[in-house]
This record gives C-alpha cells, structure tokens and sequence, in this order.
C-alpha cells in the first residue's frame, strides 16, 4: 500500500482507509505492507515495525506541500519492487504518478484506488494541478485495475477513459458513543445536543467557512465545532480562524481521534457535510452510524449515501449557498428531538452498502483476478 502518510490512522481518510482494509486483508491470510512518512508520526517516537499485521516500512521523502507526496510514492516503489511484492496498491492521484515504474519495471501488478478528484482541489497552485492532471489521465491508462469509493467516480472513468473500474466503496466502523469529555465543555464551551459539528482537514474545498457564514442565520445558542486543522492549507485555515474570532460561537479543537471523536459525534446536535468536492467521505458515513441528522451539499458522493434515506432526518442544500445550508440547518435544529429519532430509525439500513467485510472481499477478489491466482 502506497499514498497513505502511516499508521495507525490518526486523521485522514485515506489512513483510515488502508488501515481498515489492509487489517483486515491480513486476516484473509494476505501478506501487507504499508509504506509511511516518518513526518507523520505524532508521537515522536516512529512507526512500529508491525501494526494490526501489516508490516509498516518508512522510507524517505521531502516534507514539503509539493515534493512529500511524489517522493515518498517513488522511495517506497523502489523498496516494493526490491521487495518483490505482487501488488502494489496506490492510493489518491498524485502517488500514482510514479505507477508507471512499478507497472513496466517489475512484475508486480499496479492497482490504485481513487479516492477523489485530487487535480481539482482548490488548495493547488495552477503548476501543482497541472501535474495532477498528468496524474489523472495516467490513472486512466497506467494501473492494472482501478478502484473507485464511488459510484460517481467509477462512471467518470467509464465516461471518460472507457475504464471499467471497480466500485468497492468505504466501509464504516461500529460507533462508540461516549459522554462529552470534559475539556470540551471546559475549554470550548461545549455542551450535548447544543453544537453543529464538522470533521475533516480543512481545506478550501471542504467549505468549513460556509458553515462559518452560514453561523449569523443560527439560533444564538448554538455553536459550530470545526473539527480537524491544516492540510498544507495554513493560509486558508488562518483566515477562517480570524473569521471565527468575529463569532465566539466557533471553536476549532483541532485533530480528535478514537473515543474523544466518538463523544463528539455522539453528542452533537447536526452533523454537517459542507464541501464542493469529494469521493466518499468517511465522516458522513461515520455521522450516519451515530444517528445523527445530516446537512450536506447536494454534490453526487453525498447523494449516493442520503438519496436513499425516506424519513426526512437528512437534509441536502446547495452546494456552494450559504443561505440555502443555513437553512437547511434551521430546519434540522427546529425539531432535534424528532429528526435524531428518524435518523436513528434509518441508519441500518442506509449504511447497508457500506461494510468492511465486503470490500476486503472484494478487494482479495480483485488482487486474484490480476494475479491469476483464482
């Protein structure tokens, strides 16, 4: 596996991905091996050399927003191939630039998952989606097989590049819900049933300042939680942090991982899923599995999971409208009570498609086909 910064996931979705797939691919009886950054240890102390069974290498990269990831991709093919791996995974768009090394200069079969329009991302300078965009075409011709975590995408590159990529969409965690811990209430003001919560990085195309915006139009009791911090966005996280300050309602705790995320779902009022662009985004999955309503752009990725729901707990608005999420939003908040039961009521069943014991299944499926090892 090749794309991820490391293990054990921490944040990021595609962390979180490989660790769901990979432990459990292990389990199969499958041999893993995940390459990591040694800069995204945030201990201090580095990687273990095995976690969960995957075997964790680190090789070296450059930690810059532009080099880390086409570097450590390269360091990391070059170990695969001396290696002697008969996969080799990529995942996202720009790690699968150098794919063309693993597929012509060894015998291992290439494989990558997309997990979203990565060239599209607004937090690219114009050189930076330029290469992307290289990275993207190549997707399309490069790879012995493509994944998608979405319908959405999986169409694209039919439409597109005449690919027939395989649709293995994310799977979701059993939820653990847990009391509100007490530094949240403490130093963020923080209480049950009395926040809107986003998760994720932030980043322009996540639109955390649309939630910010949409704030004015908010009962004045209610505050906003921006959960997550920087993806080498610093800039665009500054000026929605001198946003927040106009508005004390806003409060940014920053990364929050295992069970303090948890209590955080479990004891927000909304959810809200705000972004312009996105593959399948685990944290809507993750909201869904705690039962609580969500408010999410009417982008195709948000559709694939909510067009299903019939009893009116989730809300969609348009994607890129202030007005419209604020609205949106008020509508959820004026009857809490009745839409946390509603969406309670369907989570099961909108969450059906989305299991881990089925993508490991048909993700070992997949590596067979390739191989000739059916």
């Amino acid at each position: 596996m090749i794309g991820q910064k490391g293990l054990p996931a921490t944040f990021g979705g595609v962390e979180r991905h490989v660790e769901e797939l990979g432990s459990r691919l292990v389990a199969e009886g499958v041999e893993v091996t995940v390459y990591c950054r040694a800069n995204y240890s945030m201990s201090g102390e580095g990687m273990p050399e095995y976690y969960k069974g995957m075997h964790l290498v680190t090789t070296p990269t450059v930690a810059s927003k532009h080099l880390d990831a086409i570097v450590h991709s390269l360091t990391s093919t070059v170990h695969a191939i001396r290696s002697g791996h008969d996969v080799i995974h990529y995942h996202a768009l720009g790690p699968g630039l150098v794919a063309p090394v693993a597929r012509y200069a060894s015998r291992a079969k290439v494989v990558l998952t997309v997990h979203g329009m990565d060239h599209e991302r607004a937090k690219w300078s114009r050189p930076a989606r330029t290469i992307l965009g290289l990275a993207h075409w190549m997707s399309g011709h490069v790879p012995d097989a493509v994944v998608t975590v979405s319908r959405a995408l999986a169409e694209h590159y039919e439409s597109t590049f005449g690919v027939d990529a395989a649709y293995i969409p994310n799977g979701v965690a059993t939820p653990t819900p847990g009391p509100l811990p007490e530094r949240f209430v403490r130093d963020y003001g923080l209480r049950p049933g009395g926040y809107v919560l986003f998760v994720g990085r932030i980043v322009p195309e996540k639109r955390p300042d649309l939630l910010v915006e949409a704030l004015a139009e908010l009962p004045a009791d209610v505050k906003v939680a921006i959960v997550g911090d920087s993806s080498f966005s610093d800039e665009y996280v500054d000026r929605l942090r001198e946003d927040g300050l106009r508005d004390p309602r806003v409060v940014f705790p920053g990364y929050v991982y295992g069970p303090e995320l948890g209590a955080l779902y479990s004891n927000a009022a909304v959810f809200v899923q705000p972004s312009d662009l996105e593959g399948l985004p685990l944290t809507l999955l993750e909201a869904v599995s705690y039962g609580l309503p969500v408010v999410a752009s009417d982008i195709a990725p948000h559709r694939e999971v909510l067009d299903a729901c019939t009893c009116g707990a989730h809300r969609m608005f348009r994607a890129g409208d202030a007005s419209d999420l604020a609205a949106a939003l008020c509508g959820a908040l004026e009857d809490l009570e009745q839409s946390r039961r509603r969406a309670a009521r369907e989570s099961e069943e909108l969450l059906l498609p989305y299991r881990w014991s089925t993508a490991v299944s048909e993700l070992a499926e997949l590596y067979r086909k390739i191989t000739g090892r059916q």
